[in-house]
């Protein structure tokens, strides 16, 4: 178990959903946030709900400039948690290109961009945290999501590749693959979403993880399966039956 009494953490997509709820779990066990998010007047109200001291530095990860000023204003930290993201549902039959190219640009960019200022310095001195937000989503290729699976995918696999190089460091790369969690932005489905979760209840599983010394956890946990499993499916059977 992490003391985490007089840490400091920079959660970047903090303002609404998981990160608000994580930023409640983080507070609570000690730790000093800095929040970020591109709306000033959520942070603000999430800092101030918070039981513990909060900062707030309103930012888009799509701006590297912004992100990189945020970072030098804020300072030394222990670690960061990326869970900036946007969604919208759609695939090929309903291309939206401004929706696919934003869905890009901050799930997968900004999640680069973020790595960006912040993974220097922990290379530097040895030592940080840094947390990562995939998808259950993100493990192979699904019907009516091609640009959100995509961007999930990405950071996935930026995730994984920071493990191999920094697995034998002071730094502790860690990935979290979510499967439903009940936001503004799975509201947006009109299809039946199983085992969708509380944003509470996956805020535990994501700070569980965090508490952990494992590489990867995706959950809800026999959901999870799924997803994991049809890796190992060769083509014609996958597509057979996720199509």
């Amino acid at each position: 178990m992490t003391n985490w009494r007089g840490k400091r953490y920079w959660l970047v997509g903090a303002s609404e959903g998981l990160g608000a709820a994580l930023a409640h779990k983080l507070s609570a066990s000690g730790v000093d946030l800095v929040l970020s998010a591109r709306s000033e007047d959520r942070l603000e109200a999430l800092a101030e709900s918070l039981p513990g001291p909060a900062l707030t530095a309103p930012v888009d990860v799509t701006d590297p400039e912004s992100l990189a000023q945020a970072a030098a204003d804020i300072g030394e930290i222990d670690g960061v948690v990326q869970m900036a993201g946007v969604y919208w549902p759609f695939g090929a039959k309903a291309w939206d290109d401004a929706q696919a190219r934003l869905m890009a640009e901050v799930n997968f960019c900004g999640a680069m961009n973020l790595v960006g200022v912040v993974l220097p310095r922990f290379v530097e001195r040895d030592a940080g945290h840094l947390v990562l937000t995939g998808s259950l989503s993100g493990f192979r290729g699904l019907p009516d999501a091609a640009p959100y699976v995509a961007s999930k995918a990405g950071v996935m696999a930026l995730a994984e590749s920071l493990r191999a190089d920094l697995w034998r460091s002071g730094v502790k790369v860690q990935l979290v693959n979510p499967g439903f969690v009940r936001t503004r932005l799975t509201d947006k489905n009109d299809f039946a979403m199983p085992f969708i979760m509380e944003p509470d209840e996956a805020a535990a599983a994501y700070f569980a993880h965090m508490n952990s010394a494992r590489f990867k956890r995706s959950f809800p946990t026999g959901f999870s399966l799924v997803f994991r499993g049809s890796q190992f499916l060769p083509d014609w059977l996958y597509y057979r039956l996720f199509a």
